[in-house]
Parts: structure tokens; sequence; C-alpha cells
């Protein structure tokens, strides 16, 4: 059953068709995508999810938004009875979108990571049995990603108990002092797009995805909007293939001084050349967000992260 794809309809939709096209590597990477895209999670993908302490999602809510979000329990939260789903037994952090976004039939994009060991897995999928103590979310399209760019960390999940500072949760803003500290200090972040033609199509539907760099990767490009790299990646283009089609994303930061999140949505932009680009040494594009609206929650993430080490994939960039 670990085959590659095999439905009728094709891995990739026409926006991720088109930045293939731009980069020049459409048909190497059909060839592929064919080859390691399947309509299941793979036995070995099934043990990975089932032990992580956390899960990034990508979702969208009624306005259209895009958000990335994050969910945590103890080992074993995350169960996988077959290949066809996975059970979530938690629910949204306070303050975190997905406690809107979260609804029956939801799309929902996937990634598993684990820093320590700097292995990720992504799929997509949709919600269902969603309930007080958990979901499900049955699989449409799953593959693995490389290591690159994955600064290692040991994650730890904490339970929450009575002596835990009390959760903070506000709307916030680029001047925030410590919004701006946990941007342009970051090293890791995660992006949520999605696009749908309305078509039953796998291909359609919410995504999210892992980016890493040097601390200062993540620039502020004005007192609107950050800037950051896109490096070389699987080349499969998800997340600006989504933005080629639909102009929206959703960002999320951990800020590790205050066990909180930072999240943001809104507007997103290519850009493939320019003086800006130049500036990134090792960068192919540049994404620019230009957010609408950012949340700031402060003692609501139930991990503790140690550092490890920085990618040694970081050499080939600059030092910003």
């Amino acid at each position: 059953m670990s085959q590659g794809w095999t439905s009728d309809t094709p891995p990739f939709h026409e926006g991720e068709l088109r930045i293939q096209e731009r980069a020049g590597v459409r048909e190497r990477t059909e060839i592929q995508g064919l080859r390691v895209i399947r309509d299941h999670l793979p036995d070995q993908h099934r043990e990975f999810y089932e032990n992580l302490p956390f899960l990034l999602l990508g979702s969208v809510d009624k306005e259209g938004r895009p958000w990335a979000s994050l969910v945590a329990g103890p080992t074993g939260f995350i169960e996988s009875p077959d290949a066809d789903h996975i059970q979530l037994n938690t629910r949204p952090l306070p303050g975190d979108p997905l406690n809107e976004t979260l609804r029956e039939d939801t799309h929902l994009g996937v990634l598993g990571i684990e820093p320590a060991t700097r292995r990720r897995n992504r799929f997509n999928g949709k919600a269902a049995n969603v309930q007080e103590e958990g979901f499900d979310i049955r699989v449409d399209q799953s593959f693995g990603n490389c290591p690159k760019f994955i600064q290692t960390r040991d994650v730890t999940y904490v339970a929450p108990s009575g002596s835990a500072s009390k959760p903070a949760v506000r709307d916030a803003s680029l001047s925030d002092s410590d919004v701006l500290r946990t941007i342009i200090t970051a090293d890791t972040f995660f992006i949520a797009t999605a696009y749908s033609d309305g078509s039953r199509s796998a291909a359609m539907g919410a995504d999210v995805s892992h980016r890493g760099g040097k601390p200062g990767f993540v620039r502020i490009a004005d007192e609107n909007s950050i800037l950051f790299p896109d490096f070389v990646g699987n080349n499969h283009f998800n997340t600006l293939g989504n933005i080629e089609l639909n102009p929206r994303a959703g960002l999320l930061f951990i800020d590790f001084e205050n066990n909180g999140l930072i999240y943001m949505t809104g507007k997103a932009k290519t850009i493939w050349d320019g003086p800006d680009l130049e500036r990134f040494k090792g960068a192919k594009r540049l994404t620019k967000i230009t957010p609408s609206k950012i949340i700031a929650t402060q003692n609501t993430l139930p991990l503790r992260f140690e550092f490890g080490d920085y990618s040694p994939f970081l050499s080939k960039t600059g030092s910003w």
C-alpha cells in the first residue's frame, strides 16, 4: 500500500504547475510527485505521527484568511487507527484561530516535524468527528519532506498545572516589541496557504509548511510588511502555488521567551527579482507578507524547546 499517486486526477493544481514551470522544474517534479505523493499514510508515517508531542495545522477562516496553528499533547495524543486518517486527542490552544476554523469537513494542511532528528512529513485532508475531546483528519494527499533548514531542538510536553501562569491573548501589530523581537530573531516559523476551485480534487485545500534560516532571515520590510527568502526545496511549490492563485497566507512564530505564539494572516506576494532578492544570499525568491491581523499569546504553549544546532544547509546562505 506504499505505492505512489494512483488517482486519475493530477497531484498538483494549476498554481503549483505554473510556479514549477517558471522555476524550470515542472517535468521532473511531475515525475517525482507521481512517485512520492500518496492518498494514504505509509506505516512509517503513521508511526512517526503517533510519537510526536505537537502538530502544525493550516486552515482557513470564514473570511477566507489562512491561519497556521499548533496543537500539542503528551506522546500518544495522536493515533492512526488506519492508513486513511489520524485521531487527535486534544483541542486548539487558547487564542488559536483553529478554535473558530475547526469544523466538520474543514480543509486542513498537516505538518509533523521532529526537530531533534530533522524529520518531517506532511499531508492534507479534512476534519471529521469534531468533538470537545478531539477530532479526526481524513487523508487526501501525503508525502515526506527533506530535512533542509530545520534547526535541531529537543521538545518536551509540559502538562498544564494549577500553578502555571495564566494564559494571555491579545490583538497585536508589527510595532509591538515582543512581536518584533520574536520575528527578527526567528530561525523557524510556519506558513499556511490554501486554494480551492470548488472541485473535489485532492490537490485542493489547505497547506502548512516549515521555513527555516539563520536569525534575521525574516526582515521587517516596512511598518506594514515582512520579507523572507525561499530557498531550494522539494520543488512541489505547494506554498507558492497556492499564493499564485490565492495571494493570502498565515504565519506562526513561536515565542520561546513567553511560552506563547504569534499568529498572523494577511496578503502574500512572491518576488522573483530585484534589489531585495539580491540582498538574500542563497535565496531563489522572496515572499512578502502584509498582515491584516496579528494575535499574540503568552503562557498558552505546553511545550518547552531546548536548542541544539543550526541546519548545515545554512552554510550556503547569508548571514543577516
